[in-house]
């Protein structure tokens, strides 16, 4: 619960950078999903630090010389009992 109220202005924050500033750019992503979308699921899976840090990753790698393609979040990592 804590940590979607602490992760909710940055979504909004993307939110409103996919509504009223991307439609007006060019499209150029790389990557499928896209580096917004990308930082909301980010977030929203690993919580504000690792899935911002996730994010902004992201969008460092996201340029000409960068990769592309299919780049989903990658799944939580699950402690096992030993």
């Amino acid at each position: 619960m804590i940590s979607k109220i602490l992760i909710f202005p940055f979504v909004l924050l993307v939110r409103f950078y996919q509504t009223a500033i991307s439609p007006f750019t060019p499209a150029s992503c790389r990557f499928e999903p896209t580096c917004s979308s990308y930082m909301i699921q980010a977030l929203q899976k690993h919580g504000l630090l690792y899935g911002g840090f996730l994010g902004l990753k992201r969008i460092v790698s996201c340029n000409p010389w960068g990769r592309t393609g299919y780049d989903p979040v990658p799944e939580k990592k699950c402690k096992h009992e030993h």
